[in-house]
C-alpha cells in the first residue's frame, strides 16, 4: 500500500545525498513518479529472476538481500540500513534480479522508476558518479565477504559476521549488545553455515565468555578476541 504518512519532503530529507544532486527539472520528475510502501516483517520486496524496473531506497527498518541456493538454503548477501539504495544494479546491467529482497523487520521503502533515473543519469554526471561510488563500495564489501565466507573456518566466519553486524548496525546503550535481533537461521544464512553449526558455534563462544546470549540478543563480551578469531579464520 502507498503511505500517506511520508511526504516527498520527508523523502528528500532522508535521501538528500541522492536527491540533492538533481536539477530542478529532474527533481520535478522524481517527485511526480515516486512511491512509498510499507512492508511487514519477511514480506518479499522483489523475487530472484524478476525484471527490475525501480530504484529502491530504504527509508526505515531493515531489509535483507539474499539468494536461494540449490539445496534450498537461504544465503544472506547483505543487510541494509536506512538510506541505502538497492535493486538498481540489475537494471543498469540489463538483466533480471540475481538476488531477492525481503523486509528483515517492518520497513518503509521508497521507489523511483528506473526509466526516470536513467534519463537523469544521461544528463547528470554527478548522479552517475554517485551510483558508481555506491556500486564500488558494495563491490568492495562483497569481495571481502566472499573471502571470509569461503576460506574461513566456522569460528572465523561467525566472528566476522558478529563484528560486521556491530559495525553496520551499532550497539545498544551498553556499547556491546548488537542493535538487531537475528534468528539462528538468519545468522547461519549470513555466515554461510548450517543452522546447527551456527547454534553450536554460538554456544561455544558463549561458553568461552566471548559473547552473552539472551534469546536472540547477542552481547559481545570480548571483541578483541573475536577480532583475532576472525583474522585467523
Amino acid at each position: 500500500m502507498l503511505s500517506t504518512e511520508i511526504s516527498y519532503s520527508d523523502v528528500e530529507k532522508r535521501l538528500k545525498n541522492l536527491l540533492g544532486l538533481l536539477t530542478e527539472k529532474e527533481r520535478t520528475a522524481f517527485e511526480a513518479t515516486y512511491a512509498v510502501r510499507e512492508y511487514s516483517k519477511n514480506e518479499i520486496i522483489y523475487h530472484q529472476g524478476e525484471a527490475p524496473d525501480h530504484l529502491l531506497c530504504l527509508l526505515s527498518g531493515k531489509v535483507k538481500i539474499y539468494r536461494e541456493g540449490v539445496d534450498g538454503r537461504c544465503q544472506i548477501m547483505r543487510l541494509l540500513c536506512p538510506a541505502q539504495y538497492f535493486g538498481y544494479r540489475a537494471s543498469l546491467a540489463g538483466e533480471p534480479y540475481v538476488t531477492a529482497a525481503a523486509a528483515f523487520e517492518p520497513a518503509w521503502v521508497c521507489s523511483f522508476p528506473m526509466s526516470v533515473v536513467k534519463h537523469a543519469m544521461s544528463e547528470n554526471i554527478a548522479l552517475c558518479n554517485f551510483f558508481v561510488r555506491e556500486l564500488a563500495v558494495d563491490l568492495g564489501i562483497a569481495d571481502s565477504r566472499i573471502v571470509g565466507l569461503t576460506q574461513k573456518h566456522l569460528r572465523g566466519r561467525l566472528a566476522e559476521t558478529l563484528l560486521f553486524l556491530k559495525n553496520s548496525y551499532g550497539t545498544e546503550a551498553d556499547g556491546r549488545t548488537l542493535r538487531l535481533c537475528l534468528s539462528r537461521e538468519n545468522l547461519a544464512g549470513f555466515s554461510n553455515m548450517t543452522t546447527s553449526n551456527a547454534i553450536r558455534t554460538l554456544s561455544s563462544f558463549s561458553t568461552e565468555k566471548l559473547i552473552e546470549l539472551k534469546g536472540r540478543r547477542i552481547t559481545l563480551l570480548d571483541e578483541q578476541k573475536l577480532i583475532r578469531i576472525s583474522r585467523m579464520g
